[in-house]
């Protein structure tokens, strides 16, 4: 199936692994550049060194607004435009909430609800010009079932789904689209702890009804639909992907 990306420019935040690298191997896969956005460069310029042609990277810090904002424009410079926003980069810091500083709390806030709306409304400029635009918001299914130990993550994936909903109510009439993803336990580097125990691991596995953590390869495809004109009507939506564990009775 043509998704019709060929030719399509996205930014892609948190992209130097884990879902991240996914979905901007699955997006240049269908024919889109993607300007691969992280904090750590040498990772991204393994990853730009797949394919230089349509991967431009950029070293950024997400709890710099200046930095986050200025994406839009990079991109836009350095492919001639700027079709789609893949918001991913979070961080999921666990600990009792009783116990968490207030500047942990402000960090987690920062980066993953703070750093989208930046580079949404920056982005926002573009599209609003041209009339088109998908900023797809990875958030999570702790934002849906908040989990204990992991509160400030909770609480700042379940404003990224409201934020969605809004936006995507807000910019409906203007031709763009703002959609989320909320991923469960996949098989990355954020969950070796899990992975590297065969006792947590199965503990975990008993809480997904697939009995399996997801593989990278089964997100990038979901992005790839969601950036596609094939999704135009699909607007402030939430797609689950987790092996059916929230909505485990």
């Amino acid at each position: 199936m043509d998704l019709g990306l060929t030719g399509k420019v996205a930014i892609v935040t948190g992209a130097s692994r884990g879902l991240g690298r996914a979905a901007v191997e699955a997006l240049v896969a269908e024919g889109a550049s993607v300007l691969a956005a992280a904090r750590s460069t040498p990772a991204l310029e393994k990853l730009q060194a797949g394919d230089p042609e349509h991967i431009a990277v950029a070293t950024v810090d997400m709890r710099d607004a200046e930095e986050v904002a200025a994406l839009a424009d990079t991109a836009v410079e350095r492919f001639g435009r700027l079709d789609i926003v893949v918001n991913n980069a979070g961080i999921a810091p666990a600990g009792k909430f009783s116990e968490q500083s207030q500047a942990e709390w402000d960090e987690v806030f920062a980066v993953n609800v703070r750093a989208p709306a930046v580079l949404a409304r920056a982005a926002g400029r573009h599209f609003l010009a041209q009339r088109s635009g998908k900023v797809i918001n990875i958030a999570s299914t702790s934002g849906i079932n908040g989990k204990p130990i992991l509160v400030s993550y909770s609480a700042s994936k379940g404003a990224v789904l409201q934020f969605t909903k809004a936006l995507g109510a807000e910019w409906a009439r203007f031709g763009i689209q703002v959609n989320a993803i909320a991923p469960g336990a996949f098989s990355t580097d954020a969950q070796s702890a899990v992975l590297e125990s065969p006792e947590i691991l199965e503990r975990r596995l008993r809480k997904i009804p697939a009995g399996r953590m997801g593989d990278v390869a089964e997100f990038g495809p979901l992005v790839c639909y969601l950036a596609s004109p094939l999704s135009d009507f699909v607007n402030g939506s939430v797609l689950v992907i987790d092996g059916g564990e929230v909505t485990k009775l």
